[in-house]
């Protein structure tokens, strides 16, 4: 490993966790919903789950990304929690009537970490740098070390960034049908972000 392969690295994580997906789409809708202090747990914890993830698939030699009969369940375990996801972002609450029912509220670290074991763009972004930069990492822990640091990082940045556009969308939202309407839109694009999963 040297400065050629951790550039080449970080330029690929960045790519990967800055485009729209499940993580971004999410906690979007939640900083435009909630804010930023009460959204930075799930996009922290999102950034963690992709940090362990990694570090155990690019320790292990990348053989769990390579059994079809694994991707194939996760691919549908994926696909069916984003869309409940997307359903659960499409009827929030506005943020003043869910404080008054109590119904909403945002998603917790945990939920953010535990997010990754089925997020589709995880999965296909950990197979494409184990392949691409892990190659002979078994039984090495410096590469999934590495990997773990930078993918994690990178989530990390990328999730607290978007977590500000929808911060930012939020002071243009002058009413709460104006809010509902973003949250609709928000779980339209997670829809739409499941697409290429689908049909690969």
């Amino acid at each position: 490993m040297d400065w050629a392969w951790i550039l080449a690295a970080t330029g690929f994580a960045f790519a990967m966790a800055g485009t729209p997906g499940p993580n971004n789409t999410m906690v979007t809708a939640s900083g435009a919903n909630y804010g930023f202090r009460r959204t930075l747990p799930v996009a922290t914890g999102m950034g963690i789950g992709v940090a362990v993830i990694i570090f155990l698939v690019a320790a292990m030699g990348g053989s769990i990304v390579a059994d079809p009969r694994v991707h194939l369940v996760l691919k549908w375990l994926g696909v069916a929690y984003l869309l409940w996801l997307a359903w659960r972002i499409a009827n929030a609450a506005p943020v003043g009537i869910a404080a008054e029912s109590g119904r909403q509220r945002p998603f917790t670290f945990v939920e953010g970490a535990l997010l990754q074991l089925v997020n589709p763009k995880l999965w296909v972004m950990v197979a494409g740098a184990v392949v691409t930069y892990g190659s002979g990492s078994a039984g090495d822990l410096v590469i999934p070390t590495a990997f773990a640091a930078i993918f994690g990082g990178a989530t990390v940045a990328s999730t607290v960034a978007w977590t500000w556009v929808g911060v930012g969308a939020s002071r243009f939202i002058a009413s709460e049908r104006g809010l509902k309407r973003f949250n609709r839109a928000m779980a339209l694009l997670l829809v739409l972000s499941l697409v290429p999963v689908v049909f690969e």
